[in-house]
């Protein structure tokens, strides 16, 4: 079983609804349980605590920003427009590739070595997001600015384009609170699970340039700085 809470294993309530779940899977007869969690954030932590004690197996990939948040998920329409704005100033991120999350995923559901295991996931290096897009600029050839704000305008502009205040809570959250520059270390999880190298963001972006072709309606906001939100694998 893999799990993915949606939209955050840091929202109140979801580690208790994950450990529940975890319980019915053990009971039921379940082999071997995935739950993706999030780098920095102390409730996701919790409840892979939780889970533990319910499902003593599990296996725990533990993930920095998603890198097809701006291919995928609430960036892509940022990216775009030709402007990514948002309120981080200078904090470098491991982006990690979505397919390297998916790897270690299907590792762990496949074979028994990787249970018990907690594995944190980031790309090879750190950037800022002004580097990531410049990256997603280059492979995309479309111009695109990175543009920092105070995280007042950031809430100020989600909800005069109608996102629910929950949701403009939790982008906060994470977008002030977790990328804080806490995750900004690399980690070796991928190596770990994998025995091989993370990809970097620049073979990410060259790999899915054909997302930047063209307009798209908005979607829906709402993504994952450390791990669960928004875009899941």
């Amino acid at each position: 079983m893999y799990v993915a809470y949606a939209p955050d294993l840091a929202v109140p309530g979801a580690p208790e609804t994950v450990t529940r779940l975890a319980a019915l899977a053990r009971d039921a007869g379940v082999r071997r349980l995935v739950l993706l969690s999030g780098r920095g954030e102390t409730e996701a932590q919790r409840a892979e605590a939780m889970v533990g004690d319910a499902f003593p197996g599990r296996t725990v990939v533990r993930c920095a920003f998603f890198a097809q948040n701006f291919s995928e998920s609430f960036l892509r329409d940022a990216v775009l427009d030709g402007a990514v704005v948002l309120p981080v100033d200078g904090v470098a991120e491991p982006f990690v590739d979505l397919e390297d999350v998916a790897d270690v995923a299907v590792a762990a559901l496949t074979d028994d070595a990787h249970a018990g295991r907690v594995y944190e996931l980031t790309g090879p290096r750190a950037l800022t997001f002004a580097e990531a897009v410049a990256e997603i600029a280059a492979a995309s050839g479309r111009e695109v600015a990175y543009v920092p704000v105070t995280a007042d305008a950031f809430a100020a502009g989600l909800r005069a384009e109608g996102v629910p205040d929950d949701a403009v809570e939790l982008l906060e959250y994470l977008f002030t609170e977790v990328l804080d520059g806490r995750g900004t270390p690399v980690a070796d999880g991928v190596r770990a699970a994998l025995g091989r190298e993370p990809r970097d963001l620049r073979e990410v972006a060259e790999r899915e340039a054909a997302a930047w072709a063209a307009p798209v309606a908005a979607s829906v906001p709402g993504a994952r700085a450390g791990g669960t939100a928004g875009a899941q694998p």
